[in-house]
């Protein structure tokens, strides 16, 4: 088995681990430890590009409809001799 050390913990994290740990009637390491295989046990959820998550973030709150601006006739490219 491997072991971890956890330097400069915050007394009141550290508190809230004791706590918790008294509650579930373990020690503090076995708790970390717990804590630690639980949280990394979750499916992490697969990769997508950036348009992806902004559209399911948005999708909620549904969609936009913008009025089409009407087109004129396309111009004759321009020529470069004199």
């Amino acid at each position: 088995m491997a072991s971890i050390t956890i330097r400069n913990l915050d007394e009141p994290l550290k508190e809230r681990l004791r706590v918790r740990a008294a509650q579930h009637g373990r020690s503090m390491e076995d708790e970390a430890r717990d804590i630690l295989r639980t949280a990394l046990a979750e499916e992490r959820a697969s990769p997508c590009d950036l348009a992806e998550a902004i559209r399911r973030r948005f999708a909620p709150l549904g969609g936009v409809e913008l009025p089409q601006t009407p087109r004129g006739p396309m111009r004759e490219p321009m020529t470069f001799e004199e």
